[in-house]
C-alpha cells in the first residue's frame, strides 16, 4: 500500500473517554477513517504506519448529528470509526501523534 493511500484511509485518531479506557484496558486504538475504507485496508495501513501487529478491526458508521441555528436545520456529515485491537506486546502512543 502506498503512503498516499494510507493517509487517505486514516484521517485522525478519535480521542474520547471511551477511547482512553479501551486503550488502557483492552489494548485498542480508535481512529476516524474514510467512509470507503475496508477492514483489510485499515489493518494494512495501521501495521505499515505504526509498525505494530493488528489482531482485529471493527468498524462503525456514525450518523451525522442534526443541528439547528434559528429556523435553519442542517446535518453534519456521516463518518466512519474504526476500533483497532492490537496484539499482545504492541501499542500505539496516540499522545505523540500530530504534535
Amino acid at each position: 500500500m502506498n503512503q498516499e493511500r494510507i493517509f487517505q484511509i486514516l484521517l485522525t485518531p478519535h480521542i474520547s473517554e471511551k477511547a482512553a479506557v479501551l486503550g488502557d484496558a483492552a489494548n485498542q486504538a480508535v481512529f476516524q477513517v474514510a467512509n470507503d475504507a475496508k477492514k483489510a485496508e485499515i489493518k494494512a495501513a495501521i501495521e505499515q504506519l505504526f509498525n505494530v501487529k493488528v489482531a482485529n478491526v471493527r468498524t462503525v458508521n456514525m450518523k451525522g448529528k442534526t443541528k439547528r441555528q434559528g429556523l435553519r436545520r442542517g446535518t453534519r456529515s456521516d463518518w466512519k470509526k474504526a476500533y483497532v485491537s492490537l496484539e499482545q506486546g504492541h501499542e500505539i502512543d496516540l499522545a505523540s501523534i500530530g504534535g
